[in-house]
């Protein structure tokens, strides 16, 4: 459908250092993106200017100077660390000769390398084609832009507005089918309300080491690596915890530091996942240098999606990185954890982090003690198989003496279904 050049894998990556934080970008950011991108970079361009030029977003000088470097390269892409326009694509591509791209496209390549579930591929292709259709027209620069001649005489569309109705058309289709998918992840979520289990989300910037914890704490075995984005379609595992009983462990796509909005459009169902969490577990990389920066971009991302009044737990990991940092808890004035820190890699802290866990989902933990006479005898083992039992004896009258510690959540159920509230059965000390 495109009239595309040839892509290879030797690229020219730009970066323009502006004055203004907002349009700023990391340049060591970029590298890695283009490395998970599998692309081999020859040469780096680097510039300044206060605020970006409405035809080749650099100035004209500095724009014949990557055309040059191209040709001396002989490279096949050139990659800009921001994002470009159409007119500025189409112009520089004109100038280059060869193929350009912004930062969000370079994202939605490795995006589409990545995805590997069904709902991953939908969501990655829903993003491409509503960035790709503001840059129709450049595909069809070498066509008449009317059809005509036998045969193609039809409604007196030009191409142009051909294509942009087979991309309306896809869009759709892909629409209702995600829809379809955030009904059935909907359906799961209100099952997990009902039986109450709280769901735990990982969030944070991308390769902080959110599916390494993962693996961790559900000896499962996603796909980790130290790249961005290792990480796109979202997985949700069964985790114990300690007097909380069971959880849900969600890990979700990593944030990015001017995430692009028709990812974020895109990514909605997936989202979804980190919005019904009971509790974030925001994953911070603490080797990085600019790990504070990561944090404020990601609850920026979280603000957007309306995620940002869910209670956080901060894992500070990669301290294997660090000197002198050893695992431990911080805690606040009331006593509740509001950091662990961990290496995920090496599997230091993880019993702290657990340990972390049941202390924020616990508050919802009960303590009684039972007398249950013999006529209700099948009541002990509902209680041994929701292993609960504290302690239990026998009274001189047969009835049996228990201590219970369970989820308020697992109380409330047996206070619901026995026929006999299990609350007649507490002993008023």
């Amino acid at each position: 459908m495109f009239d595309r050049y040839e892509g290879g894998e030797r690229a020219v990556l730009v970066h323009v250092d502006f004055a203004e934080e907002t349009n700023k970008e990391d340049l060591s950011e970029l590298s890695l993106l283009v490395s998970s991108a599998g692309v081999n970079a020859v040469e780096v361009i680097t510039t300044a200017r206060n605020a970006p030029l409405a035809k080749y977003f650099v100035g004209s000088g500095k724009a014949e100077e990557i055309a040059l470097a191209v040709k001396n390269a002989n490279a096949d892409v050139v990659i800009f660390n921001h994002a470009l326009s159409p007119s500025q694509e189409r112009n520089l591509e004109a100038l280059c000769k060869c193929r350009v791209l912004d930062r969000t496209g370079l994202i939605l390549d490795i995006f589409a390398q990545r995805a590997r579930t069904h709902e991953g591929k939908l969501q990655v292709e829903l993003a491409q084609l509503r960035h790709l259709s503001t840059r129709l027209i450049r595909g069809w620069t070498h066509l008449e832009r009317q059809k005509g001649g036998i045969g193609l005489r039809g409604p007196g569309e030009t191409q142009l507005e051909t294509d942009r109705r087979l991309l309306r058309g896809r869009i759709k289709t892909i629409l209702k089918r995600l829809e379809k998918v955030a009904k059935q992840r909907e359906q799961g979520r209100r099952a997990r309300k009902r039986a109450e289990v709280p769901t735990l989300s990982l969030v944070g910037y991308t390769n902080a080491g959110k599916s390494t914890l993962f693996n961790q704490l559900t000896q499962a075995h996603v796909y980790a690596a130290d790249q961005l984005f290792a990480t796109l379609d979202p997985t949700l595992r069964k985790i114990e915890l300690k007097d909380v009983g069971p959880a849900i462990l969600a890990d979700t796509v990593g944030f990015i530091r001017h995430l692009p909005h028709d990812l974020v459009a895109a990514f909605k169902a997936t989202l979804q996942e980190t919005q019904e969490a009971d509790l974030l577990l925001h994953v911070v990389d603490y080797s990085a240098q600019n790990y504070l920066e990561t944090m404020d971009e990601v609850n920026e991302v979280l603000d957007e999606i309306d995620a940002d009044e869910i209670p956080q737990l901060i894992i500070c990991n990669k301290i294997d990185r660090l000197e002198g940092i050893e695992p431990r808890i911080d805690y606040d004035d009331e006593g509740m954890p509001i950091r662990v820190w961990v290496s995920a890699q090496l599997g230091q802290g993880m019993a702290l982090l657990s340990q972390a866990l049941t202390e924020r989902l616990s508050q919802s933990i009960v303590n009684y003690s039972l007398k249950i006479p013999p006529a209700f005898s099948r009541l002990r083992g509902v209680l041994f198989g929701l292993n609960c039992i504290a302690s239990e004896h026998y009274n001189d009258d047969g009835d049996w003496m228990v201590d219970v510690r369970m989820p308020a959540a697992d109380w409330n159920r047996l206070e619901k279904h026995l026929e006999t509230g299990i609350s007649s059965f507490v002993v008023k000390h």
